[in-house]
């Protein structure tokens, strides 16, 4: 028997095997169900961060848009460039 002898007594039984088990009539799987886990109902009273900065400078918002490798953009939001600034 030679190698594509083999390889086509392979590829026929594959499509027979397949073909059988598109007639039949498919198993009902049971469905994972996952775990519920229970979270508090209430949050924790956390103090809220504190800051440097005097409320009333506002930080300029950045763009955000972020590339393939996972740096963001330092332009600031909603930029007229069409290129975006990585770091």
């Amino acid at each position: 028997m030679s190698k594509m002898d083999g390889l086509r007594a392979m590829r026929e039984a594959k499509y027979a095997e397949n073909a059988a088990r598109a007639k039949a009539p498919a198993a009902k799987k049971p469905t994972a169900t996952r775990p519920t886990t229970t979270r508090p109902t209430t949050t924790p009273a956390v103090a809220p961060p504190a800051t440097d900065a005097p409320a009333t400078v506002a930080d300029p918002q950045l763009c955000g848009h972020r590339n393939m490798s996972g740096r963001s953009c330092t332009r600031e939001h909603g930029h007229a460039a069409k290129s975006h600034r990585y770091s």
